[in-house]
């Protein structure tokens, strides 16, 4: 079938719940560090309590992915899942700040991380079922502009909350949660709900054929929820997916480490402060304000990316950027105060919008088309394999290796992504065809 062109505005609203969808990621990232720090937890526990992150990715992911293939309701293939998910999760925001223990938090943020990757898997497919293939790089660059603007608001939401809105400051600890940061998970969860509902109501869906539809009908109850199918796909997974894989392991170790060492790095070492303090929330607000920076520059650099791929290829562009975010991560210990780590999370940005697109453009000219949903589904293993192994080994290696250092985590996390960037040079044998601008976007998250 021939898909007809949709206009600017409809890309836009099909896109427009990837907004929401990284208020959910935004938050957590720059700050369930700090969450668990108030609630007790020590810096040698907090890489294992963000195990849920990735574990949750390499079960929804692909699981979602076919099942969204595999269905069709009133609702549509994709929306469904977008809407459930995004119900979950957005009740999960609200209980968040509210956990008085630091299990009660590590439990809910399993409950957080499956739901909000349950609503934004099917986003990548619904891209590629709605939109002819001319358009797929204005539809994932929409996207990716979301997930910048959405990250950027997210990240400062707690820093804005005490110095834009008055919020009296909160030192937070035993136990207790700032009001700022409670807030800023409840706006979160308003704007998670909102944006996807506007997604859902305003985007159609294409029906299968008599033929596609008969077989939905038809096909029995798989017990083992489609994980048979799954892991027998592993066998015949693209050569490029491989290689993409081992790139993938070592930047999104890099990635890891920021998220969970960088608050903790820059209250000890920035604002040396101490548990209880008002500096403790000052730590973590401004930790937020970094996070929301390098979101920003992510959501500028994406037009670089547009422009500046159909001259180099997104092969040489990766490289590029994973280099300049290494050494932008390696670099947060000799920032002299809480400004100058900015100059560090804008070359973090640079990275940041190249890993969320250059490579599924990569990947994309490879899948085949009946298997989009699942196999970026399967994708996704080479992200959260390494937060998985991350989340066991770092504590030890801090602990044993690094003199319980947060900031020499940061420093070890800026070489993994410096080799990423060897190896896409040396490893990933892509080649451009055609003149098409590669595709950009592509979800950010687990």
């Amino acid at each position: 079938m021939q898909k007809p062109r949709l206009t600017f505005w409809q890309i836009w609203n099909m896109s427009f719940g990837f907004l929401g969808i990284q208020f959910g990621w935004g938050l957590q990232m720059a700050n369930m560090s700090s969450i668990y720090s108030y609630l007790g937890a020590n810096e040698d526990s907090l890489a294992i309590l963000w195990l849920a992150a990735p574990v949750t990715g390499v079960l929804i992911q692909p699981l979602i992915g076919q099942s969204s293939d595999r269905l069709w309701t009133r609702l549509g293939r994709r929306r469904p899942f977008i809407l459930a998910g995004a119900i979950l999760a957005s009740l999960a925001l609200i209980l968040m700040p509210n956990c008085p223990q630091v299990w009660m938090a590590a439990g809910l943020l399993w409950i957080l991380d499956g739901t909000i990757n349950a609503s934004m898997q099917p986003f990548r497919a619904l891209v590629a079922d709605n939109l002819p293939e001319e358009q797929n790089s204005q539809g994932f660059a929409i996207q990716s502009l979301f997930i910048g603007l959405g990250g950027t608001v997210a990240s400062a939401l707690p820093w804005m909350m005490t110095n834009w809105f008055g919020l009296a400051a909160d030192a937070g600890g035993n136990g207790h949660i700032p009001q700022s940061v409670k807030l800023s998970f409840y706006i979160g969860a308003a704007a998670f709900m909102g944006a996807v509902l506007w997604t859902v109501f305003t985007t159609r869906e294409y029906p299968p054929t008599d033929a596609e539809l008969k077989t939905i009908r038809e096909r029995k109850f798989d017990w083992t929820l489609g994980l048979g199918d799954i892991f027998a796909l592993v066998l015949h997974l693209p050569r490029r997916m491989w290689e993409l894989g081992l790139v993938q392991f070592f930047t999104w170790i890099g990635m890891f480490s920021m998220w969970v060492y960088f608050s903790p790095a820059v209250a000890k070492n920035i604002f040396h402060a101490v548990k209880g303090t008002p500096e403790m929330e000052a730590a973590g607000s401004w930790s937020g304000i970094c996070f929301g920076a390098y979101n920003a520059v992510c959501f500028i650099f994406s037009f670089v990316l547009l422009w500046g791929t159909k001259y180099t290829g997104p092969k040489l562009m990766h490289v590029f950027c994973l280099a300049v975010g290494a050494l932008g991560l390696a670099s947060v210990p000799l920032a002299g105060g809480p400004h100058q780590l900015l100059f560090a999370m804008t070359a973090v940005g640079i990275a940041w919008a190249s890993i969320l697109s250059m490579p599924y453009a990569m990947l994309a000219p490879s899948l085949p088309k009946d298997k989009v949903g699942v196999m970026m589904g399967m994708f996704n293993l080479f992200i959260v394999l390494p937060q998985i192994a991350a989340s066991g080994l770092l504590g030890y290696i801090l602990k044993h290796f690094l003199h319980s250092e947060p900031m020499n985590a940061l420093v070890l996390g800026g070489a993994s992504m410096g080799l990423a960037a060897v190896l896409t040079l040396v490893v990933v044998t892509f080649k451009q065809t055609g003149t098409a601008t590669p595709v950009t976007g592509g979800g950010s998250g687990h």
